[in-house]
């Protein structure tokens, strides 16, 4: 008869065994696609490998998607046959992969990380993917500039002209920025946008390129043009590459935050994988690694930031009290509007 410890024992034994099971069972491949470039290298570096190397059963593919647009019209593509596991893109295109059914809801019961998430950070993509980085849109410019820039004002300044590239809508940076320009000009683009398209049209026959190609800071670095729009955290990366030839402006007449959402395919092959890593890529660890890595402030609330790198992101005190409340699900419904309206009034009058 098999005595009490033994029953103990094999009662425990029995007990720890799916636990144990579970982790032997995470295995295979899953893709994650995002953006290429320096976000690639440092999320790689980052995030993906220390999950890789925590699970060593697991191997991530890293696929390369152009823009959030295109990233949603892969996955919209794949829809019968899913072969990205967890995408990272913008909040508006994001939404649109919601509504459609492209991603699946997440909710604590099997994510718990997501009540360490900054309320802000759980909002951004309702019940579905969270954010998982933010970023904010800032002005680079060239350190030669004389004198240097100040202020959002400063781009109508007479120096500039054909020196200045700006991202048009579509393009995100497009739609950041006629906010901010309407908030120059004392208006609130949840009202109206006549002033900022007023001011923009004003500024046209200034700009270089409404579609900066590869992008604003290369065709500083390269003296194409003095002044462009851009994102913080890239900024702050090509900065430091370029031995402080390239330098940024947050604004003091303020910023708009931009927001990546991580997203799980509804549909994944390998959905365990993938969920174990959208938990990785949210917790404390990963989150600090990668904003004291690229500047992108951190979604995680409690990772606990190293305060020089927090002061480089828009999640320093300070810089958060810049942004201007955008509420980007709101935006998209204006989006094609927002377009239209640049494509007759702004775009239309360059080179005049």
């Amino acid at each position: 008869m098999p005595t009490r410890r033994l029953v103990l024992k094999t009662g425990l034994a029995t007990v720890a065994m799916p636990s144990v099971l579970r982790a032997q069972q995470l295995g295979g491949q899953i893709t994650l696609m995002s953006y290429s470039g320096i976000f690639q290298d440092n999320y790689m570096k980052t995030v993906v490998e220390p999950f890789m190397a925590a699970n060593p059963g697991v191997k991530v593919n890293y696929a390369p998607g152009g823009t959030s647009a295109q990233m949603v019209g892969t996955i919209r593509a794949q829809k019968a046959d899913p072969q990205v596991d967890v995408t990272i893109m913008d909040v508006t295109t994001s939404t649109i992969g919601n509504i459609e059914g492209l991603f699946d809801k997440l909710t604590p019961a099997e994510f718990p990380v997501l009540d360490e998430l900054l309320p802000e950070a759980r909002a951004a993509g309702g019940e579905y993917g969270p954010a998982v980085t933010f970023d904010n849109l800032v002005l680079v410019y060239d350190a030669a500039l004389s004198p240097p820039l100040t202020k959002l004002a400063d781009l109508w300044r007479p120096d500039l002209k054909g020196q200045i590239a700006l991202a048009a809508p579509p393009n995100i940076q497009g739609l950041a920025l006629t906010a901010m320009v309407e908030k120059m000009e004392g208006g609130d683009h949840r009202k109206s946008i006549d002033a900022a398209m007023k001011k923009l049209r004003e500024l046209a026959p200034s700009v270089n390129t409404f579609e900066p190609n590869p992008d604003g800071y290369s065709l500083i670095l390269n003296g194409v043009v003095k002044v462009a729009t851009g994102w913080n955290a890239r900024s702050q990366i090509y900065g430091d590459q370029s031995n402080g030839k390239l330098v940024s402006l947050l604004p003091p007449e303020g910023s708009v935050f931009q927001i990546n959402t991580i997203n799980l395919s509804a549909g994944s092959k390998n959905r365990a994988a993938a969920a174990a890593f959208v938990k990785h890529a949210l917790s404390r660890q990963a989150q600090k690694a990668f904003t004291e890595r690229m500047f992108y402030a951190p979604a995680n609330g409690k990772a606990e930031i190293d305060p020089k790198a927090a002061a480089r992101t828009a999640a320093s005190p300070d810089n958060r009290a810049k942004m201007i409340g955008v509420d980007w699900n709101d935006i998209l419904k204006v989006r094609d509007q927002w377009n239209n309206r640049w494509r007759r009034e702004v775009i239309a009058q360059a080179g005049r």
